[in-house]
């Protein structure tokens, strides 16, 4: 049933923040709060999220190319830290990430299906994936939804990622990390809101409705 699968992939996804978002955030002003130095506070809140990385290659016995990257930036930015003293350089790590996302969301669109096809799929419960497969392909116009948003999406995480740039660069040091996750939260909230107000209308335009995650004929379209 649906609601079985639902829960695991809440649970995840909580998780997710949990480990990626929240626990960095608390050690890292905890830290300030105990007077340790910016630098240090923001190496120490950055091992979370890349020990994280570490243990799911470790127990999926698979290292994918973000992983890859996300370590190799971390080591990279460490490294570069160490020698130069500076915490900003700390900071742009951030922008690094979701410039590597977006990027790779981007790369999609010359695969076989792009991210927005897949990703919805890893949520979905096996009715839903052979409704999802099926849209894909009747409908030219759900393919070209899924498509430009996916483009959406991509251009929209390297926008992000010039924006951590520039806070990372322009602001205090310890404002910078809470802003990142407030960053983050009204990109996808955007992205959510453009992709609901270009998809349904574009498949309603042309005489379909999305319905769960059938697209069906819409008999009311005017």
């Amino acid at each position: 049933m649906p609601v079985t699968r639902e829960r695991p992939s809440r649970k995840a996804m909580l998780r997710t923040l949990s480990v990626e978002v929240a626990a960095p955030l608390v050690v890292f002003y905890g830290l300030r709060a105990l007077g340790a130095d910016q630098v240090v506070a923001l190496l120490v809140a950055a091992i979370l999220p890349a020990a994280r990385t570490a243990y799911r290659a470790v127990t999926a016995r698979r290292l994918d190319g973000i992983a890859v990257f996300m370590l190799g930036a971390l080591v990279l930015t460490v490294v570069m830290s160490s020698i130069t003293g500076e915490p900003r350089v700390l900071l742009v790590r951030n922008a690094w990430g979701t410039a590597a996302l977006g990027l790779w969301i981007l790369g999609t669109l010359f695969a076989r299906k792009p991210f927005l096809f897949t990703g919805a799929r890893l949520v979905f419960d096996d009715a839903q994936r052979l409704a999802w497969d099926g849209n894909w392909q009747r409908h030219p116009a759900f393919r070209h939804v899924l498509t430009v948003c996916t483009a959406v999406w991509g251009a929209g995480f390297l926008g992000d990622a010039a924006l951590r740039v520039l806070l990372a660069m322009t602001l205090p040091i310890d404002v910078v990390p809470v802003l990142d996750d407030v960053l983050l939260v009204v990109t996808l909230v955007a992205l959510l809101v453009f992709q609901r107000w270009y998809g349904r209308p574009y498949l309603r335009r042309r005489g379909l409705r999305l319905r769960g995650v059938h697209v069906t004929a819409d008999e009311q379209v005017r």
